[in-house]
């Protein structure tokens, strides 16, 4: 399979050669409570997980703030992505963006991001929009996405919503929306603020006939002991995710002035990463900073941006500094 995505790390030494700053975690790595979670969920390994996922549904609606029966706990975001590519009508992609929506999606359309405050829906239309949106990092506002919505309801349309970085921005959230508006689904993913990528742990938010009719078919089991109880043990640690949004507001600020300092075009981002324009070729840049044992993601396959573009996680203070001292010194 062709590699479209950050965080190849299993390439050459492996994983702890790399300062990866092509997938976007949290550099903190898991929280302490969430590193208990993950041991008390391994002590159960010998057992098969609760068939219904009773326990991780609750957690998460209890996190987000929607009912118990509009949530669908997934294997990961990208889980969630694929059912929700199975809404019947026409798919319609917000470029550019993550581009798993198109892969699985098959047959769909592209409208330009910054064409959505114009856009005229088709009856039975899926318009997916990811927000914050990964790579540019810009979060649409929740009035403007209510208002879209309107729009789409008018038209016999829909909305699939993915609020996969979400935690770094909360205010722009149309979760609780989704509960009430069946032409609203919201994809999540937990696995990028809780650094946990390995566990696999997702949602979606849909009224609930919705998120009924997705899950059927499933295959039994498909949560594992650990993301079961991550997802479970989720309630009442908001002051956490909001100690990591904060952290990251001003890592994010410091690491866009050195970069603009190098010359670069830093676009504005309400996530935990950046889109820079270095107005050259990249490519040469890249392979010179992999040399070094950096990852950075190239961006020129996104519609709209070419090689002149790379995606930057923030990463601790050090991290940063030492990507920025290497950028001055492999530029051409």
């Amino acid at each position: 399979m062709t590699v479209i995505h950050g965080g190849n790390i299993w390439q050459g030494q492996g994983p702890e050669a790399w300062l990866d700053f092509s997938a976007n975690l949290n550099p903190e790595g898991p929280p302490a409570w969430v590193r208990e979670a993950m041991a008390q969920g391994l002590s159960r390994a010998n057992v098969y997980p609760d068939l219904t996922g009773a326990a991780a549904r609750r957690g998460v609606a209890a996190h987000l703030g929607v009912p118990e029966e509009c949530v669908l706990v997934t294997a990961g975001g990208i889980e969630a992505a694929a059912l929700a590519a199975r809404r019947p009508g026409r798919h319609v992609v917000a470029q550019p963006t993550f581009q798993e929506y198109g892969r699985l999606c098959g047959d769909y359309q592209s409208v330009f991001r910054e064409k959505l405050h114009e856009h005229r829906f088709s009856e039975r239309e899926n318009l997916w929009i990811c927000n914050p949106n990964n790579p540019t990092g810009d979060a649409l506002s929740r009035n403007f996405l209510s208002a879209l919505l309107d729009r789409a309801d008018c038209a016999g349309a829909g909305l699939v919503v993915d609020e996969a970085f979400i935690e770094y921005c909360p205010e722009h959230s149309v979760a609780d929306l989704a509960a009430k508006r069946p032409s609203l689904t919201i994809l999540g993913s937990l696995t990028k603020v809780l650094a946990i990528p390995g566990v696999r742990l997702g949602y979606i938010v849909a009224e609930a006939n919705v998120t009924y009719a997705l899950s059927e078919g499933l295959l039994p089991w498909r949560l594992n002991c650990v993301a079961d109880a991550v997802a479970a043990a989720l309630p009442g640690h908001r002051q956490d995710f909001d100690a990591i949004r904060r952290l990251n507001d001003t890592r994010r600020a410091r690491f866009a002035r050195g970069l603009e300092a190098l010359g670069a075009r830093v676009y504005p981002s309400e996530a935990n990463f950046l889109l820079c324009d270095f107005g050259r070729d990249m490519r040469p840049t890249i392979e010179r900073l992999r040399t070094r044992g950096m990852l950075v993601r190239p961006c020129g396959m996104f519609p709209g941006l070419d090689d002149g573009f790379v995606r930057l996680c923030v990463r601790t203070e050090a991290e940063n500094a030492r990507l920025l001292e290497a950028l001055g010194d492999v530029r051409e």
